[in-house]
């Protein structure tokens, strides 16, 4: 039997969803200016988190909830630019690593200033620490709840 959406239920849901799609689109109306979207960003962003400016792929796309065919597209159209590369794994040479270049560094210090005065509009300025903190504890308990098991990479998040 459905569990439908009682009133409330529907009213939040909308809300959340409405409020994410522009989230994203105010986001990535910002990076356009720089002819890159906001799925190259945030992949350049979260191999610079890491040790030694790289990561492998799997991990990549695990942490961005994204299959491992789109990262690898956004791989490619980052190698065109020099930003990234693309290297076997030293520890199986099975997988496959993808490292920051100085240029992909360079790229994100010019980057990220404006990613995160996207963020601020999109959502910091409109709420308060609390809830800001209050709502990383449920999301973070969604992808905890979808993901079927603990993900690592909320520590970091």
């Amino acid at each position: 039997m459905v569990r439908w959406l009682d009133d409330e239920e529907q009213r939040a849901w909308r809300a959340i969803l409405r409020a994410s799609h522009l989230m994203t689109l105010i986001m990535e109306e910002a990076l356009d200016e720089f002819g890159v979207s906001l799925g190259e960003y945030e992949l350049m962003s979260m191999v610079s988190e890491a040790p030694g400016w790289q990561m492998r792929m799997a991990e990549l796309a695990h942490l961005v909830v994204q299959s491992r065919s789109r990262v690898s597209h956004t791989a490619t159209r980052l190698e065109k630019r020099g930003w990234v590369e693309r290297v076997r794994a030293p520890q199986d040479r099975r997988g496959v690593v993808l490292v920051l270049t100085a240029a992909g560094q360079e790229q994100l210090v010019k980057l990220a200033p404006v990613h995160v005065e996207s963020v601020r509009a999109a959502l910091i300025d409109h709420v308060t620490r609390e809830e800001l903190v209050a709502q990383g504890e449920v999301m973070r308990r969604v992808v905890r709840a979808t993901r079927h098991r603990d993900d690592e990479a909320l520590d970091a998040v």
